[in-house]
């Protein structure tokens, strides 16, 4: 009851004295002023974010996009007049610069003239993304530089979604005229296939008559072999018979001087004159035959040559057609790989593109449809070389038939020269065979036919020639003949072999052909499916949402700093209150150590409560903070005063001054560790050890689970350890008073005996 009546005297004589009582009274308002201020000021600094003045210059031009007319610069100056994130000013270059250099603007952000030109690179080979040029006056001010930079990012996504979604119309037209494009590409194909079937069909006929072709010239030649051998006996023969005219002409002429042996002889020629003239008529009878046969095979090489002119002419068309063929099935390969090139490097750019169904179908048929188109195109291009030495096989073979029929036409010729020699011949023999009858007939007129048999002979003499030159003629055309019979039979095989190339070519365009329409008909279904809708095109835009569920949310600046000022300011007025409440005197000068540490006690007391509850009053019903539970809040605020007050009051009550400096050191040590602000992880290892250690990391914690999460098992915690920092600091003031029993203050800050005897 003592020390209370001490502690009554101490507050009477505090009121009575003006200039002690009103720094006091100024004191409890301290951690009002800093808490009250400080979350004043910060509450909701992004409420205001409106009032920022911000320049936006744009110097888009815009571009033109498979046939669209792109305004990204001029969208996104739209979209940035219906937002109020911040005050933005709409300025020219020039103006913007000059608002910078005074200070107007916080910030710049530019639209370049290729913003819209960048944004239509996406499917070249070197795409350029867009840019915003962002210029914060970081000078002016570096945290409205740093909440520009988040804004920044913010239309960067908007645009970004609004290119995308241009992007994404776009593609989507492309794949509708796509899936058209492959069904008439699989029409055609299936067009295709049934024309291939039918060549085909054609390629093995051909096939199958050339290689008659091939046994007929084969054939032929073998027959040709045989006449080769007898026109050369008969050239022979016929140079025979010409020496024997010849002689039988010199013959004749002596017979003119040895007349007298003339009978017996002319008896004998006129035996072998009717021998002569018999085998002269089968001679011709035979050349005849010859004529008519080399006349029969001149007509058959000519229809041969006509024939294979005409199919040289239908190889030609074919090499033609299979040519402009191979192009459209280049086109169409290439075609084919540019969609799914473009599929691939859109799924790249957007992975949670590339796992939507619809695209990875997309992805798949158009791959297929590159992959059937090439092989198409490859079976082309192995038929369009078969064509190519077929044709040149055919120019051959034709070259050959044209060198058979002239052949043939000169063995026409000379067998007609021929059969005039034998003609000839044979009259000459009947004309002989009569001088021998009639030498035969009457000697007396063998002296007067003579003359005439000479001529005769003479005239023998000249057929023979003749026909000898025919001979000779004749087996010149036979080896025309051959060799032109052996050129068309090399040229037949080669033919032939062409075939065989043509038709393993059309099997493979056959198959090929029907593989192509397979796939094209696949491909126009799968690529069917896919429809343009508006909600398609805005999830391929953005295909992320984010679903943010906020735990323990904080709605302002204010709430979540609020546990940090509030430790400030509390902390704070503890340290100012030592400076106008006495530390050690009291008003009566007989008091005891123990009487004196109970009346600083509850003088500090009684300053934490009032301190603690204005600043409560202050937050909750006039700066309207939200907390978990009121009265807990009320607690937990008086216990973080009163820890700090006994804290600072241990301090001061043994060193004085420097007692203070400590609690200056210990405020700044705890407003970096205490994890008020940035979080603990964040600031230097060597500063974290001091966290455990300082009572505003318990007031910090303490604070955030009365006002934001909830957990007051961690309040009540944190209340302990409070009440344990206080508890300590307190026994330790109690050790001095008990220690200075009877000593009076001696500090200069008051001694209230003092004060009280002047």
């Amino acid at each position: 009851m003592k020390s209370l009546s001490v502690f009554l005297k101490d507050l009477g004589a505090t009121f009575k004295k003006p200039k002690v009582f009103i720094p006091i009274l100024a004191v409890l308002f301290i951690p009002v002023l800093y808490s009250g201020m400080f979350l004043g000021a910060f509450w909701d600094p992004y409420g205001k974010m409106n009032e920022l003045p911000v320049a936006v210059v744009n110097q888009d031009t815009g571009a033109d996009y498979e046939g669209k007319q792109l305004t990204v610069g001029k969208d996104l100056v739209d979209e940035l007049k219906k937002s109020d994130d911040f005050n933005w000013r709409f300025v020219s270059r020039s103006e913007a610069d000059k608002g910078i250099e005074e200070n107007k603007y916080y910030m710049t952000i530019v639209i370049p003239e290729n913003f819209s030109q960048q944004a239509t690179t996406l499917m070249d080979d070197s795409p350029k993304p867009a840019e915003i040029i962002f210029e914060p006056n970081e000078g002016y001010n570096f945290l409205a530089a740093q909440i520009g930079g988040t804004a920044v990012k913010q239309i960067k996504a908007k645009v970004s979604a609004k290119v995308t979604e241009a992007y994404t119309e776009t593609l989507f037209d492309q794949v509708e005229k796509v899936s058209s494009g492959l069904g008439d590409a699989g029409d055609g194909a299936n067009t295709l296939k049934d024309g291939a079937v039918k060549l085909d069909d054609g390629a093995q006929k051909l096939k199958e008559n050339l290689a008659k072709l091939v046994d007929g010239t084969t054939k032929l030649q073998n027959g040709v072999a045989p006449l080769e051998k007898g026109t050369g006996a008969l050239s022979k023969g016929a140079n025979d018979l010409n020496n024997g005219a010849t002689k039988l002409s010199g013959g004749l002429a002596q017979l003119e001087q040895a007349g007298n042996k003339l009978e017996a002889g002319a008896v004998q020629a006129n035996n072998g004159g009717k021998q002569l003239q018999t085998g002269l008529q089968s001679s011709l009878e035979g050349s005849q035959k010859l004529q008519a046969g080399l006349g029969a095979s001149e007509q058959g090489s000519a229809k041969l040559q006509a024939g294979l002119e005409a199919s040289e002419q239908g190889s030609a068309k074919l090499q033609a057609g299979l040519e402009s063929s191979v192009q459209g099935s280049a086109k169409v390969s290439e075609g084919a790989k540019g969609v799914a090139q473009g599929l691939d490097q859109l799924t790249k750019l957007s992975p949670d593109l590339a796992k939507n169904p619809a695209v990875q179908k997309l992805v798949a048929a158009s791959q297929a449809v590159a992959q059937g188109s090439e092989q198409v195109h490859q079976g082309n291009q192995q038929l369009l070389k078969g064509s190519q030495d077929l044709h040149g096989a055919q120019q051959q073979l034709v070259q050959g038939s044209k060198d058979l029929h002239g052949a043939q036409q000169q063995l026409v010729q000379g067998s007609k020269q021929l059969t005039d020699g034998q003609q000839q011949l044979l009259a000459g023999a009947t004309q002989l065979t009569a001088g021998h009858e009639q030498l035969a007939g009457g000697l007396k007129l063998f002296n007067s036919k003579l003359s005439e048999a000479a001529t005769g002979g003479k005239q023998l003499a000249t057929g023979a020639s003749k026909l000898s030159t025919g001979a000779q003629q004749l087996q010149g055309g036979v080896d025309k003949l051959s060799g032109g019979v052996s050129t068309l039979a090399d040229g037949s095989k080669k033919l032939d072999e062409g075939a065989g190339e043509l038709k393993n070519g059309m099997d493979k365009l056959t198959d090929g052909s029907g593989e192509l329409a397979t796939k094209l008909n696949d491909a126009a279904d799968k690529t069917s499916s896919v429809k343009k809708t508006d909600a398609l095109v805005n999830m391929f835009a953005e295909p992320i949402e984010i679903n943010e569920q906020k735990i323990n949310r904080v709605p302002n600046y204010g709430t979540g700093f609020s546990p940090y000022f509030l430790s400030l300011g509390l902390f704070v007025g503890a340290l100012i209150s030592t400076l106008v409440v006495p530390i050690r005197g009291s008003s009566v000068a007989q008091a005891t150590g123990w009487n004196r540490f109970v009346s600083r006690t509850l003088a500090f007391t009684g300053m934490s409560l009032i301190q603690s509850l204005l600043s409560v009053v202050l937050v909750l019903h006039v700066l309207g903070l939200e907390v978990k539970s009121v009265p807990l809040f009320y607690l937990f605020s008086f216990v973080t005063s009163l820890c700090y007050m006994f804290i600072i009051q241990a301090l001061v009550t043994w060193l004085e001054n420097p007692g203070r400096f400590l609690a200056i050191l210990m405020l700044i040590f705890q407003l970096t560790t205490s994890a008020g602000t940035f979080p603990l992880e964040l600031i230097p290892n060597w500063m974290k050890a001091f966290n455990p250690l300082l009572p505003m990391t318990y007031s910090v914690r303490g604070y955030k689970a009365v006002v934001s999460t909830g957990n007051f098992n961690v309040a009540w915690e944190d209340i302990g350890m409070l009440a344990s920092f206080g508890v300590v600091f307190l026994a330790i003031t109690l050790v001095y008073f008990l220690r200075h029993e009877r000593s009076e203050d001696a500090s200069p800050e008051a001694n209230l005996s003092a004060q009280s005897t002047h």
